[in-house]
């Protein structure tokens, strides 16, 4: 998969995070924070506030970019 914001595979990343936050962030291999996000936005979405974890999963997926 490509890397780097505005590649396929963080759009794709991206896409996944739109129906699961957390999911962009496995897709691109990143399990810690894909399992913060996915968390954060379960016990968030309780009080309603759940949205703004998952507009952050999906900008976090979309502007990845690898180091090195």
């Amino acid at each position: 998969m490509s890397t780097g914001q505005g590649s396929a595979g963080n759009v794709i990343a991206a896409i996944c995070s739109f129906f699961i936050p957390g999911l962009g962030q496995l897709v691109q291999g990143r399990l810690l924070m894909a399992l913060v996000q996915f968390v954060l936005a379960a016990v968030l979405w309780v009080i309603l506030l759940g949205w703004v974890i998952h507009l952050w999963s999906i900008l976090d997926a979309a502007l990845f970019k690898p180091r090195g």
